[in-house]
């Protein structure tokens, strides 16, 4: 629900470089990339400053752009009063660099600091986030792009990064809820926020030609919300999912959806007239609202192209069904859940035993954990077919890490690549990949409340 505007009802390491093939980089090659607490105007203009947690101290960070098969150097400071650690979303990175505390690295304590650095094989749109406590952490503002440039140029007059969030304010003070870990978050839907952004703005405005084409580079921060998304004076085509580009692009034709975490990269035509304007819509529960407006200032001086061609693909393994290895996850928990117990610590828990843990949700009978055994050990360049199944009353984005995966169709056919997937309350879906980069790799539900209470495994490939 989207806040009324009255005060009161508003509210690195050395082995990794050799397993990269690079050379070791000077302490100098890294661009400083500072976790601080800050204030900034989240809220209207009319309202106070709120407090955040943002890398360089912006909700979200800096921009991150680089070519294809270009190197990230990036030196985390932390600034923060806790530990944390950022995760590259979505990047098929050496295991040492993907940034997760308690898995492929410690936490970074307040005032150190650890260096990443990677190649970037995908052209696409992509994030980075805190990796340490999550459900608070990139609730704090802990987030920001990272966009990957093809080779050749693409046949559009600009393109816009735009960064979906919600944020949870409390209405008196005007500063983000101090609810983190919540019965009901962790229990329920997760941290719906009551303020929703792009870019850090709400009610973000920017100006278009008539006729102009855009490639619209949407990323959702949210902690839990689902967008649900539609156009209006904007005619477009979906060409790319999770940074993977479609073998061809796919007209919106009504509302789509954006879960945590997911990207989708559209194309549009501006078709409003001049003087008035397009659109994104937030077609929320409650009423519908403009997520980014565009005012079409004058007339472009092109015609309309129509179908745009597709993206150039990005080199991936194709998985062979035929041999793939069969697995499952079986999703359970949750309030208005049947879970009665489920393994914890190596041992079979009362459901009881699990809620005073803070455990509400299971994967495969056991709550989850980075330091349990992996749902499977898998060897490199295995194809893998895994089976989820939803018996939760609440939706949830499944992430695995490390790779991309094809969701697959209801004729057996390999569908769109993706590295995050929606599958709603009673939900069955299957996903294909092939094992081709070695470590351990967490797969868990984005909504991060959910993943702090249970809902977490891994993939060890070999």
């Amino acid at each position: 629900m989207a806040l009324k505007l009255t005060r009161r009802q508003f509210i690195a390491s050395g082995s990794a470089m050799a397993a990269l093939g690079l050379p070791r980089a000077n302490a100098q090659d890294h661009i400083a990339l500072r976790a601080r607490v800050a204030d900034v105007q989240l809220l209207p203009k009319e309202y106070d400053q709120t407090r955040i947690w943002g890398y360089d101290g912006m909700a979200p960070g800096p921009e991150i752009r680089v070519a294809q098969g270009g190197r990230v150097q990036r030196r985390l400071v932390n600034e923060l009063p806790d530990p944390t650690s950022t995760h590259w979303h979505g990047i098929r990175i050496d295991n040492a660099m993907d940034g997760v505390s308690g898995l492929t690295q410690a936490a970074v304590k307040p005032g150190e600091s650890f260096d990443y650095d990677f190649v970037v094989p995908d052209a696409g749109t992509y994030w980075y986030h805190a990796h340490n406590r999550s459900f608070e952490q990139v609730a704090r503002g802990l987030q920001g792009a990272l966009i990957v440039e093809e080779p050749d140029a693409i046949d559009i007059d600009r393109e816009e990064v735009l960064v979906l969030d919600d944020w949870l304010v409390d209405p008196e003070s005007l500063q983000i809820a101090d609810t983190f870990g919540a019965t009901g978050d962790l229990s329920h839907g997760g941290r719906i926020g009551n303020l929703v952004t792009t870019n850090g703005t709400y009610g973000l405005a920017k100006s278009a030609k008539r006729h102009e084409r855009l490639r619209l580079r949407l990323i959702s921060a949210s902690n839990a919300r689902v967008f649900q998304l539609g156009l209006d004076g904007l005619e477009g085509w979906v060409v790319a999912m999770d940074g993977m580009p479609l073998a061809q692009p796919r007209p919106v034709n009504g509302p789509f959806l954006l879960a945590p975490a997911q990207r989708l990269d559209l194309i549009v035509d501006v078709t409003a007239e001049v003087g008035s304007a397009g659109h994104i819509v937030n077609q929320g529960r409650e009423a519908s609202f403009s997520q980014v407006v565009f005012n079409v200032t004058d007339g472009g001086t092109r015609a309309r192209r129509g179908t745009p061609t597709a993206l150039p693909p990005n080199d991936h393994a194709m998985p062979e069904l035929a041999s793939a290895r069969h697995l499952e996850l079986l999703m359970e928990g949750g309030a208005m859940g049947r879970l009665g117990g489920a393994m914890m610590d190596g041992k079979m828990s009362s459901i009881d035993e699990l809620v005073a843990a803070g455990n509400f949700w299971a994967f495969n009978g056991a709550v989850g954990g980075m330091d349990g055994p992996a749902l499977a050990d898998l060897s490199l360049g295995e194809t893998v077919r895994l089976k989820i199944t939803n018996e939760t009353v609440f939706p949830h984005a499944m992430h695995l890490h490390g790779v991309h995966f094809h969701e697959i169709e209801p004729d057996g056919s390999l569908g769109a690549l993706r590295d995050t997937t929606l599958l709603d309350r009673g939900d069955v879906r299957e996903i294909a990949f092939v094992a081709d980069n070695p470590g351990k790799w967490l797969l868990h539900c984005h909504m991060l409340s959910h993943a702090a209470s249970g809902m977490m495994t891994r993939v060890d490939v070999t």
